[in-house]
């Protein structure tokens, strides 16, 4: 199924605001006048000719935002334990599947906490849960870093007490890098690895260190959005349901 994205909405919704206001040529004159508050609530009466022109299309929409995609055995918080959240480990592991499938030498995956938007409950997921989760028009990105820059990375990670990964293990005491490794090997500074991450990120956003001169880049035409509605419905379609666990790939020393 093809489920409508906003890049399609706006351009549709910019059309429609211009044939309204294109109906009548509207003159301006400056007048004297007394400003006034007014309540924007539910108390406004809605435009029926436009609640109504825009109903089949709010109905269409509405129907794919409904769709049964899969199921998650337990609730998926966004909420932090030891620097690992249910809902972001469930992001990293899905990121790191799509960058497989787009380049097998993937090893890792990353996001930020601050990019789970929302809980997942327990029981069906929805496509409209996954707009919620990833209500952005992120592109999947591929990064090949030097070892260098991937310790660079892992004391970020250290310091900000853990974020969404997957593929690697980062061991921290007192938000300081203590040990770090890529599919249960240590990084090695010599070697280059190949991260799987998101344009928002690989731009700059959240300030994330150690990724901002990769050796190579490559940006992929997926939308984060569309590849995990596909992973989630893979999943189903095997007979799976998504069961993230806490496990060792952030280790927090006390």
């Amino acid at each position: 199924m093809t489920y409508i994205s906003f890049r399609s909405i706006w351009p549709c919704s910019a059309a429609l605001l211009f044939a309204f206001g294109a109906c009548k040529t509207t003159h301006w004159q400056k007048n004297n006048y007394q400003p006034t508050k007014l309540a924007i609530d539910q108390h406004i009466e809605p435009d029926s000719s436009f609640t109504n022109y825009i109903a089949p299309y709010k109905q269409r929409l509405q129907a794919q935002m409904d769709t049964v995609i899969g199921q998650t055995a337990q609730m998926l918080p966004r909420s932090t334990v030891n620097g690992q959240s249910l809902a972001g480990n469930f992001f990293a592991d899905a990121l790191l599947a799509l960058g497989q499938q787009l380049d097998p030498e993937v090893s890792c995956s990353l996001g930020t906490q601050g990019g789970i938007r929302v809980d997942i409950a327990q029981g069906d997921i929805q496509v409209g849960k996954v707009f919620e989760l990833m209500p952005f028009e992120n592109s999947i990105t591929v990064l090949t870093l030097s070892g260098e820059d991937l310790l660079a990375l892992g004391k970020f990670i250290a310091k900000t007490n853990g974020q969404p990964v997957a593929g690697m293990s980062v061991t921290i005491k007192d938000q300081q890098l203590v040990s770090m490794k890529i599919q249960d090997k240590p990084v090695d500074k010599n070697k280059t690895y190949k991260l799987v991450t998101y344009d928002y990120l690989a731009n700059g956003g959240d300030n994330i260190e150690g990724i901002a001169t990769p050796v190579k880049r490559v940006d992929t035409p997926t939308r984060v959005r569309e590849g995990l509605i596909a992973y989630i419905e893979s999943l189903s379609k095997q007979g799976k349901q998504i069961n993230a666990q806490r496990d060792e790939r952030i280790i927090i020393v006390q």
